[in-house]
């Protein structure tokens, strides 16, 4: 019996795993370069109002260069949320100069405004030439073979190259730089981003308050779903159930005034009735399974979604792969978002394909619904989409639509799984 031997875990000093750690470090430094310049204008600007503060012109200028300074913060604090934790955004400048100036945040963006158009630079511009130096070097011997016998050509190194082994000496010098690079530019990348992973993060508590803001929207919109949930349950019985009753309550009264004059008429009255007595039931029925499908406790959600696909007039595809169950509020969530976006795309859409595509993704629910229609569906624009966003969020979920014109449209909803 033979064993096979685990596969060897990569090293963390290996060539490919520092190769790869160097592109994104100068990746960073690349996008940090662009940062730099915009707030060494913006220090620049700065700087130019304050002179102008001395004849009191400045003074007028100021809140504008510290509206700057926060645009330019703002996309350093997105850049460095791409490449690590998430920096939130800061409260808006105060219109008044006083009321600014003594704000800690707008401090801080001033300090780091200064850091990052010199220091920052400097990290960058240094990055940037030692991987071309260290390539020119390395390529030295091909394009020193290029140049005229008899001249001297002077090197990267501070030392004129007169033969083959003085320019195979300054390959080898070229590669070293290399490794060296590889080496130091994770931590040049490091050195940029420290005084915006230091300057620019918000005061203490305003993690906490964004929450708390967060909260209380999804439970406004918590009951504002549970609200048209009620209206719609009241307009259903209202419109059907109650109104069947009413006919068949009707019925009875004129088949009761019948039965002692024409019996024949009263036995027909009674069959109408029944029809209106089993109309009702079904409507009943339909409004049930409306508030909980019994579809979703009796089997599971892949199985109801299929069945509302199933009833779907475009034909519609599910490709459902959940390994074990979840909460029922959190089924019966996307079981309406799928039965809600299929009544769109089968009113408005003008598709002839649609996909469901259902799966768990780290203790979330996911369903992305597709159609091939001719797009240009608006989720803020009142429509049922505007509900599926809200049921959504309700329940601490995201929701994103893309429905370019001419198509095609993706609606994509996720749900915690532990709620």
């Amino acid at each position: 019996m033979s064993t096979q031997a685990p596969p060897r875990a990569t090293r963390p000093w290996s060539p490919a795993v520092r190769g790869r750690a160097a592109l994104d470090a100068l990746d960073h430094i690349v996008g940090g370069l662009g940062t730099a310049v915009l707030a060494a204008i913006a220090l620049l600007w700065l700087l130019f109002a304050g002179v102008l503060c001395l004849v009191g012109v400045g003074l007028f200028l100021l809140p504008s260069a510290l509206r700057l300074v926060r645009m330019v913060a703002d996309r350093e604090r997105a850049r460095l949320s791409r490449w690590g934790p998430e920096i939130l955004g800061a409260e808006p400048v105060p219109a008044q100069l006083g009321d600014a100036l003594r704000q800690p945040t707008v401090l801080r963006e001033l300090g780091w405004t200064g850091w990052h158009a010199t220091l920052g630079m400097l990290f960058s511009l240094v990055a940037l030439t030692l991987p071309i130096d260290g390539l020119h070097d390395l390529l030295f011997p091909v394009w020193w073979k290029l140049a005229p016998p008899s001249a001297d050509v002077p090197s990267q190194n501070y030392f004129t190259v007169h033969d083959w082994p003085g320019a195979f000496l300054v390959c080898l010098i070229g590669f070293a730089a290399l490794v060296i690079t590889v080496l130091v530019l994770p931590v040049i990348a490091w050195a940029q981003a420290w005084s915006g992973r230091r300057l620019l993060v918000p005061d203490d508590g305003t993690d906490l308050a964004l929450r708390v803001a967060e909260l209380k929207a999804t439970r406004a919109a918590a009951l504002d779903a549970h609200a048209a949930e009620l209206r719609r349950i009241e307009r259903s019985l209202h419109d059907g159930t109650q109104n069947r009753l009413v006919a068949v309550t009707v019925l009875i009264g004129a088949a009761n005034r019948a039965l002692a004059r024409d019996p024949n008429d009263a036995r027909e009255i009674l069959d109408r009735a029944q029809d209106a007595a089993e109309q009702a039931l079904a409507e009943l029925r339909g409004v049930v399974r409306s508030i909980l499908p019994p579809v979703l406790t009796a089997r599971s959600l892949p199985d109801a979604l299929t069945g509302l696909a199933a009833d779907c007039v475009v034909p519609c595809e599910v490709d459902a792969e959940v390994p074990d169950r979840c909460a029922a509020s959190v089924e019966a969530t996307l079981y309406f978002v799928v039965a809600e976006a299929l009544t769109n795309i089968a009113r408005h859409s003008g598709a002839g394909h649609a996909t469901v595509r259902l799966r768990r993704r780290d203790e979330r629910l996911c369903v992305d619904i597709t159609d091939d229609g001719h797009g240009g569906a608006d989720g803020h624009g009142g429509s049922g989409l505007t509900g599926i966003r809200r049921r959504v969020e309700a329940h601490d979920g995201t929701f994103a639509l893309s429905s370019p014109v001419g198509g095609p449209t993706v609606l994509t909803a996720s749900v915690p799984c532990g709620l």
